[in-house]
């Protein structure tokens, strides 16, 4: 699969950020932590592989400030999980879903 045929956005962290533009499952989960708002996600709402390495290449890679919330939860398997949510302000300027509709 190339580039062209994976989720993609193009982003500035605002008010002065460089754009830069995101492939695949950090896309992704960029998408999903913009639509959260301040509630944020969890794995378990919003099911993926490795949310902890998305996130932590949008941290590392791409300067994103993105807090982990540990929270806990009940059950036969209660333990822990974490709540991501984004504290970047961050515009999307173009992805894929637009420039496929403008083609």
């Amino acid at each position: 699969m190339n580039r062209r045929s994976k989720i993609w956005v193009r982003v500035k962290v605002l008010p002065d950020g460089e754009q830069m533009t995101i492939y695949g499952r950090e896309a992704w989960c960029l998408r999903r932590l913009i639509e959260a708002g301040e509630k944020g996600c969890t794995p378990i709402e919003q099911p993926a592989p490795r949310w902890s390495a998305y996130v932590h290449a949008l941290r590392s890679e791409f300067g994103i400030a993105i807090e982990t919330i540990h929270e806990a939860h009940p059950g036969p398997y209660a333990g822990s999980h974490a709540r991501y949510s984004l504290r970047s302000r961050v515009a999307i300027l173009e992805d894929n879903d637009t420039a496929r509709a403008a083609a």
